[in-house]
């Protein structure tokens, strides 16, 4: 009895398919009860034709970064130029005028910038701008002997979700930190700015950013300068810092993006990264 008039609605429109499936089955535990799915169409809502949707629009499973993949996306200084070799410890100017506060007579009016900026100046100094690696991470690092610069360079995995807020974040430190005022743990005031700067269309996000610390370092005026940059490639990004007091070549921190978003790609995508040229 009940049968007949859903068999009825069903050939009045394909809109009831449902209705006429939970007539017939006399119970709502099908595969498409309970879930709603924005991107089907009314039209293909039978459960039969769903189950192929629901695999397709959950997210693509990502390729996850081992430590072995990690080191091997890391660049050399071949990728960097003849001036750079490897690494013999971190400068001195990293404890001296990274380890700052921010000056809070800057930010009387607005106390959350202060605490954005803050976070700056610490996340140089931890080197963590990107957060904690939530998987696989490897670190290198070069000095530039034509300008004394230092460069530290990390890969590791953090989860495209951070990753993106991460940059968002960096993106509007130009503006909320533009210019203010640090003190260093011996009391020396530093004037400290903060720019955008360009980099190669590299990877799926990037951003880069140069900070200027000028004031006094051991009673003697110096201006330290970085480049910061990052670029996500998939879950995982790779990050560095370039620079010193007296300078640092913007053009080295655009190879270091360039040619590490390839050897990142190239491992994600299960192959060995290209030589670099010597």
């Amino acid at each position: 009895m009940n049968r007949p008039s859903c068999l009825l609605a069903s050939a009045l429109t394909a809109g009831m398919l449902l209705s006429t499936a939970a007539c017939a089955g006399g119970d709502g535990s099908g595969s498409g009860s309970g879930r709603t799915d924005a991107s089907a169409s009314p039209v293909s809502a039978s459960p039969v034709a769903e189950e192929p949707r629901a695999a397709s629009s959950s997210p693509s499973s990502v390729r996850t970064l081992t430590e072995a993949e990690a080191h091997a996306a890391l660049i050399t200084n071949s990728d960097l130029g003849s001036q750079w070799t490897e690494s013999k410890g971190a400068a001195a100017w990293r404890d001296a005028l990274l380890k700052s506060t921010v000056d809070p007579a800057d930010f009387i009016t607005d106390k959350a910038n202060a605490t954005q900026c803050q976070k700056l100046l610490d996340g140089l100094y931890s080197e963590d701008l990107l957060g904690d690696p939530r998987g696989a991470s490897a670190v290198t690092g070069f000095d530039d002997s034509d300008n004394d610069a230092q460069l530290r360079y990390e890969v590791g995995a953090y989860g495209q979700k951070a990753l993106d807020a991460q940059l968002k974040w960096l993106k509007t430190l130009p503006d909320t930190c533009d210019q203010f005022t640090a003190v260093t743990g011996k009391g020396d005031r530093q004037t400290v700015q903060v720019i955008s700067t360009d980099l190669p269309d590299a990877g799926d996000a990037r951003q880069g950013l140069r900070v200027t610390m000028t004031g006094e370092l051991e009673g003697d005026p110096e201006t330290l300068t970085l480049d910061f940059a990052a670029a996500r490639v998939g879950d995982s990004a790779l990050s560095l810092t370039n620079g010193g007091l007296d300078g640092t070549e913007h053009d080295s921190t655009r190879q270091a993006v360039e040619a590490g978003a390839k050897r990142l790609q190239d491992v994600l995508a299960g192959k060995s990264p290209a030589p670099t040229q010597g």
